[in-house]
């Protein structure tokens, strides 16, 4: 094969054209490389702390907040609220008497008996308040409203030592 032979042009445009490419891509990737080195990244902001929720079974104080955090979801969901699930989540949680009593409450008040309002609260949150007799006080209280307008309600739930709700009031059993 000698110089001016097609092949050896060929090769030769080829190991040129490759050559060009490489240094195309080199000069484009460094000018890229320091022109985003030019700019300022946005400061970060600092990172939120991760939020935990922790519960054991058979504990009494999450047991309340299983049911209130399911509950108020069912009833809060304002594009399609969940009354089946709100009916099932009391049947589950409550003691067949105690719904009975709650109903007639629920009736001479004209407001959810589980929440003693007749709307769904923001925020809420579960404490546990002890023993009382053979059952176990859990303090539930509630916040309505938003920003500057916000009003707490305070329910101290009393729960069977079978776990099961037996009474929902605003005072203790204490």
């Amino acid at each position: 094969m000698n110089r001016k032979s097609p092949a050896h042009r060929r090769q030769g445009r080829r190991a040129a054209f490759a050559a060009g490419l490489v240094l195309a891509l080199g000069l484009g990737v460094s000018t890229q490389v320091s022109a985003q080195a030019a700019v300022r990244a946005p400061a970060k902001a600092p990172a939120a702390a991760p939020q935990t929720v922790s519960g054991t079974s058979r504990q009494v104080v999450t047991r309340v907040a299983d049911f209130y955090g399911a509950y108020i979801d069912a009833k809060g969901d304002y594009t399609d609220p969940d009354a089946t699930l709100a009916t099932a989540l009391r049947k589950h949680y409550l003691t067949p008497g105690f719904a009975k009593r709650l109903a007639a409450w629920e009736k001479k008040n004209g407001a959810d008996g589980v929440l003693r309002a007749q709307n769904v609260p923001a925020r809420w949150t579960v404490t546990d308040h002890g023993a009382v007799g053979h059952s176990h006080e859990v303090v539930v209280t509630l916040t309505f409203g938003s920003g500057g307008t916000t009003q707490k309600t305070k329910l101290f739930v009393l729960v069977e030592r079978y776990d099961h709700i037996i009474g929902i009031d605003t005072t203790s059993a204490r």
